[in-house]
């Protein structure tokens, strides 16, 4: 079997908060957002359904684990949650807290303007480590 390897486009994008029972949980380096990403760490795996049924569980309460936490920071009123992969096609869930009035409201985030690289240490970072 292979090795689970993360996509270079994502380790490129992004800066690894924690490993999850199942995923690699990344912050996107993105100060306009608090955007975390899910990696399941699972060799060739594109698609949720290419999940065994417990990881495929899993992932979803990994999901709701990090909608909880990413809620509960400051300015955040909704959450936009998906898993695209027309970029990159490593499976990998986005889970976005979102605001109106941020820089892309109310449209999707993806390819909306250049990134505004974090100055500071992400809040999500710290709101993971007390979870």
């Amino acid at each position: 079997m292979s090795e689970f390897v993360v996509d270079p486009v994502i380790a490129g994008l992004t800066q690894t908060i924690a490993d999850w029972p199942l995923s690699r949980l990344f912050v996107f380096n993105d100060s306009r957002y608090h955007w975390g990403l899910l990696v399941p760490r699972r060799a060739g795996v594109i698609e949720m359904c290419d999940l065994s049924p417990q990881d495929q569980v899993q992932i979803m309460a990994e999901i709701v684990k990090l909608s909880n936490i990413i809620r509960t920071l400051p300015g955040v009123t909704k959450l936009n949650v998906g898993n695209l992969g027309n970029m990159v096609p490593q499976l990998h869930v986005h889970v976005i807290g979102r605001f109106a009035g941020d820089p892309a409201w109310p449209g999707p985030v993806w390819g909306h303007s250049k990134a505004v690289p974090w100055e500071t240490e992400a809040p999500l970072m710290a709101a993971v480590s007390k979870s």
